[in-house]
């Protein structure tokens, strides 16, 4: 080296501080996002729920005489639970903060008076759960009779439970599954329950699922012509979708009669239900679906032939539904299926129940005609085919028939009733025996994974250590070699004197 060049300083040690920083940051690359994914859409779940046992065995009891029926796809579990459906909501992984919205509602009538009237009429529906740290409320739309003045009330999302969470850490899942929380009534709620219950009384306890989805990312910028090149449909083109003709795909919702589901299921029957030819089962409810057939929204009229079949058996049962239409004209629609009892022939287009369906109702929205939950009635024909065990005129299940005129409208979806909850995971301590453990399914773990820090940390201090190594050898190096005189000096002290 020349006299006066300036001599290079701790390279060993600027050498490696690139490299370190190149490994912390590999290390801590897949935790850049944490705090963008941590708020998750809530997208399926379900919510099982009796809301109290005792008021449904009162209900059904010999005192009010009275009954409960299911709407919005609603559907029972086991003996004395309903099941919500189609959660949606959000969610937040590091809190463990829920909110999750349920669809469908259960009816309970009572105490019916000489005019056909019932002085308990009480509707609870589309729960939502909301949850913060240990503790939730339960809302729900309601709508009630007064005890005594008959005067109905009608809320939207009334608080209706306290819910307790003790113990249930909801943070860092993507699934969560929540059994048998705890539920008591809010104040709000015992206005609503039309005054049958007090505050702070014990309901039937909550279990819950809520299936989280990975936001989505962000949209990209449209290019400045785009609207150009996707001009505003014309009012012709629009009409054009209405006009009759062949519509693009359709499905009727079914589920016979609730009653006569629980008796195939029940202790009498023993039985079960089988599907075919691609009818599917929405709980409360069976779907046949690639409808085919033509529509004109204008006339009222509809001619739609469906795929699919159920099958029920059990004791001295055995009974085909498939090959259903449907037909609409003059206001009044009727389902016709072809009809298999046992070993006998097939009795072909036998018309089971008739619903009202008033040309107005047939006013298709975004290219969709939804005629949702309108009230069927049996025929005649129908009575016969379930071995008069109701009689004609009988209050069936209602029906739900949607018709799609264009490829971009979109049939309503099944509810997503999904399976039971799963249990509760034991707790690594035994909980006291006052106090019932919970645990979230967290799928993707509830604490963070450190060990990534960890191992960073350690070649962090190895990579140090080798620099303080380097720098230390070169300094003796340095110091005992022999240094050439200074053009302007002798006596200058070093530039290679010890950090401080």
């Amino acid at each position: 080296m020349l006299p006066g060049t300036p001599r290079p300083r701790r390279r060993g040690l600027r050498a490696l501080l690139p490299l370190a920083a190149l490994v912390l940051a590999g290390l801590l690359a897949p935790f850049a996002g944490v705090a963008q994914a941590a708020e998750r859409a809530v997208a399926g779940g379900r919510l099982d729920w009796g809301i109290r046992s005792s008021f449904q065995s009162y209900v059904t009891g010999p005192i009010a005489q009275g009954s409960w029926t299911l709407s919005g796809g609603a559907a029972t579990v086991g003996q004395s639970e309903f099941r919500f459906h189609s959660a949606r909501g959000d969610y937040d992984q590091d809190s463990g903060a829920l909110t999750a919205s349920y669809s469908g509602g259960v009816r309970f009538v009572g105490h019916q008076q000489e005019d056909g009237a019932y002085e308990l009429d009480l509707t609870i529906s589309n729960p939502t759960v909301s949850v913060s740290g240990s503790s939730g409320t339960l809302y729900a739309d309601m709508r009630s009779k007064a005890r005594g003045s008959g005067e109905i009330t009608e809320s939207t999302q009334v608080p209706l439970a306290a819910l307790d969470l003790t113990g249930v850490d909801l943070r860092g899942g993507t699934q969560i599954a929540v059994s048998g929380i705890p539920a008591t009534l809010t104040a709000e709620g015992a206005t609503a329950f039309a005054g049958y219950y007090q505050a702070g009384d014990a309901l039937d306890p909550v279990s819950l699922t809520a299936d989280t989805e990975d936001p989505e990312p962000a949209p990209s910028e449209p290019s400045p012509d785009a609207s150009e090149e996707s001009p505003e449909p014309t009012e012709q083109d629009g009409n054009a979708d209405e006009n009759a003709g062949e519509f693009v795909d359709a499905a009727v919702d079914w589920g016979v009669r609730r009653t006569f589901r629980e008796y195939v299921t029940g202790e009498i029957a023993a039985g079960g239900w089988e599907l075919a030819d691609g009818a599917q089962d929405g709980g409360a409810l069976f779907r046949f679906p690639a409808g085919q057939g033509t529509a004109d929204p204008e006339a009222g009229t509809v001619d739609a032939e469906f795929t699919g079949a159920v099958t029920f058996t059990g004791t001295d049962l055995d009974l085909t539904i498939g090959g259903v239409t449907v037909s609409v004209a003059d206001g009044t629609g009727t389902l016709v299926a072809d009809v298999t009892a046992g070993d006998e022939e097939t009795r072909a287009d036998l018309p089971l129940v008739t619903f009202a369906a008033a040309p107005d109702q047939l006013a298709p929205r975004d290219g969709l005609i939804l005629l949702q939950e309108v009230p069927a009635q049996l025929t005649e024909e129908g009575a016969a085919t379930f071995g008069d065990l109701y009689q004609p005129g009988t209050e069936m299940d209602p029906i739900t028939l949607a018709v799609a005129l264009d490829a971009d409208a979109q049939l309503p979806a099944l509810p997503d009733l999904g399976s039971e909850p799963a249990a509760a995971a034991e707790p690594e301590t035994a909980p006291s025996p006052d106090e019932e453990s919970f645990q979230a399914d967290e799928t993707d773990g509830g604490a963070p994974n450190l060990a990534p820090f960890a191992i960073g940390a350690g070649l962090l201090l190895v990579l140090a250590a080798l620099a303080f190594g380097v720098l230390r050898r070169n300094r003796r190096n340095r110091r005992a070699r022999p240094q050439p005189p200074s053009p302007t000096t002798t006596d200058t002290p070093s530039e290679e004197t010890d950090p401080a």
